[in-house]
């Protein structure tokens, strides 16, 4: 396959936040026919969703993969796993949630992985990452 860009978005709201995000970083840096090409800076967010929570550490990351999608999103998940994400509720704290954002200028529409991922449009912070890394790294 032959390597396209896709936007991996990081984020963390319980114990060590940056540390979870180093972590993502360093894994999504060394999957197989993957390199990291660029991050945007770490931002503080406050959450998303009706449960008070802790604020969330954000980034964004460009990776360059010659993996399909949904082996990205395997990937992805089994690094959230590494940091002891477990999935009880929607809009919850988590250790690590890793979202693909974009992949190349593919729409993808499968049962568990939709990109362009359908909370770019709501998410400022999303967007604002991006854009720095358009602007100051490619």
């Amino acid at each position: 396959m032959t390597p396209e860009r896709a936007y991996v978005a990081l984020g963390s709201n319980v114990d060590d936040r940056a540390a979870h995000l180093a972590h993502a970083r360093a894994r999504l840096g060394a999957l197989p026919g993957t390199r990291l090409l660029a991050v945007s800076r770490v931002e503080e967010t406050a959450p998303l969703g009706p449960r008070a929570q802790g604020a969330y550490l954000n980034q964004m990351v460009l990776l360059e993969t010659s993996l399909s999608p949904i082996e990205l999103l395997a990937h992805c998940l089994a690094i959230e796993t590494e940091r002891g994400r477990e999935r009880r509720e929607r809009w919850g704290p988590r250790t690590l949630d890793l979202d693909i954002v974009r992949y190349g200028a593919r729409t993808v529409r499968e049962a568990d992985l939709t990109i362009p991922h359908p909370e770019l449009p709501n998410r400022r912070f999303w967007q604002r990452e991006i854009e720095e890394i358009e602007t100051t790294n490619v």
